[in-house]
C-alpha cells in the first residue's frame, strides 16, 4: 500500500493497481484525484470537496445524501458519477472494500447547523486504513493506519488526542492541518507524539505530496 497526502484531509492510497482518493478540497493539490479509479468525500464542506478536482478524473464518486444534493445543484455534470452511501454500508469501489462509519459531523457550534459526515474504513489486503473526516467517531474495530485530524474549529488537541488512542492505530497519520499556523502546528505535532508514543502509536505528519 501507498498513502500520499495531497494537502489538508486528502490523501491519495494506491493498492493492487488501485487508486482511491479521499476528500480533495479546496486545499488541496490541484490534480489529486487525477488518475483515480474511485473518489470518496466524507462530507459536504468545501475543504473536503470541489467540483474542479472533481472533474480532473472521470472515477466514480461515493459520498453522502447531503454531498449528492449540492453536486446536482451546483456541478450537475458530475451528478451521473455520483453513489449515495449511508452509514454501515459495505462498498467495493474498485473492488477496494470500504465500510462506511458515523452520520454526524463533529459539532462546530450549538447554534451552526449539525451537518452530516461519515467516515471510510478502507481494507487494503491485510492493512486497514481509516479517514474520519471531520468526526470523532471510530469505527469500532480495529485500524492499522488512522488519518487523525490535528487542528480543526470543532476540535481541541485534547479531543484530537483522545480519538487517536481510542482508536488504537499502530500508525497515525495527520490530517485536516491547514487551520493552524505552522507555530500552532508544531505545538499540536508535540502533543500527539509525546501522547500517543507513549501508548506504543506511532504519529506523523507528512508533507503534502510525501508517502506514508
Amino acid at each position: 500500500m501507498r498513502l500520499t497526502k495531497l494537502g489538508h484531509s486528502c490523501v491519495r492510497i494506491e493498492h493492487g493497481g488501485v487508486v482511491v482518493v479521499i476528500d480533495p478540497g479546496v486545499f488541496t493539490e490541484p490534480g489529486a484525484a487525477d488518475g483515480a479509479d474511485a473518489v470518496l468525500i466524507t462530507h459536504e464542506h468545501p475543504d473536503h470537496w470541489q467540483a474542479d478536482q472533481l472533474r480532473a478524473t472521470d472515477a466514480p464518486i461515493y459520498t453522502i445524501a447531503a454531498v449528492a444534493t449540492q453536486i446536482r445543484e451546483t456541478a450537475p455534470d458530475l451528478a451521473d458519477r455520483v453513489t449515495v452511501v449511508a452509514p454501515g454500508q459495505q462498498l467495493s469501489p474498485a473492488g477496494v472494500a470500504v465500510d462506511v462509519v458515523g452520520e454526524k459531523h463533529a459539532v462546530i457550534h450549538p447554534e451552526l447547523p449539525h451537518f452530516d459526515n461519515s467516515g471510510y474504513l478502507l481494507t487494503l489486503g491485510d492493512t486497514t486504513v481509516f479517514h474520519p473526516g471531520d468526526a470523532l467517531t471510530g469505527p469500532g474495530r480495529p485500524v492499522d493506519v488512522l488519518l487523525a485530524p490535528v487542528c480543526a474549529p470543532w476540535m481541541k488537541v485534547a479531543e484530537g488526542i483522545e480519538f487517536a488512542r481510542s482508536v488504537g492505530a499502530a500508525r497515525n497519520v495527520a490530517i485536516h492541518d491547514r487551520v493552524y499556523s505552522d507555530a500552532g502546528l508544531g505545538i499540536a505535532d508535540a502533543h500527539f507524539g509525546r501522547f500517543l508514543a507513549a501508548d506504543g502509536l506511532d504519529y506523523v505528519r507528512l508533507p503534502d505530496g510525501a508517502d506514508l
